[in-house]
């Protein structure tokens, strides 16, 4: 009876303590500063693994202690960041070349080939289409190759 009491005990420990969060949402965010440091752990006190250096850079939350996100980004960097050093998302980063059009349509005038890993700065979103800026260009991008997006979708 008494080793029944302590695997149970035992089943506990692990799934209360152990287990990942289960209430952790992974959503986007992106970079509110062109210099963001990332840390080891979740403190100031963490030294710094490495440091981003693009304003609107968009990674992926996916665990959280108090102040800070543990975070990963396109390349699966991973690390924490201060919660104040992030905002909602409002960038993506294109998987594969992409078209962008005048319209969200592929029957619309297309307006320039975006290349694969570019990072492009979101409008609006509507039904598999996001208008967004780059550089030079405005237009129309058709979501299905896409990194970053998952919130913005949503809304």
């Amino acid at each position: 009876m008494l080793v029944q009491l302590n695997a149970k005990i035992l089943i506990i420990f692990f799934i209360f303590f152990l287990m990942p969060s289960a209430n952790t949402e992974e959503i986007f965010l992106s970079l509110k500063k062109s210099k963001v440091n990332v840390r080891y752990g979740p403190s100031f006190d963490s030294p710094i693994k490495y440091v981003y250096r693009k304003i609107d850079y968009p990674i992926k939350q996916i665990d959280k202690k108090e102040n800070f996100r543990r975070i990963i980004d396109i390349k699966n960097n991973s690390g924490w960041i201060h919660v104040s050093q992030l905002k909602e998302i409002n960038s993506l980063i294109t998987l594969e070349d992409e078209i962008l059009f005048r319209k969200p349509s592929y029957f619309s005038k297309p307006i320039a080939k975006i290349k694969k890993g570019r990072m492009l700065v979101v409008q609006k979103c509507e039904t598999n289409w996001c208008k967004i800026k780059s550089e030079n260009f405005k237009g129309w991008l058709k979501t299905n190759n896409v990194w970053g997006l998952d919130n913005l979708i949503k809304k």
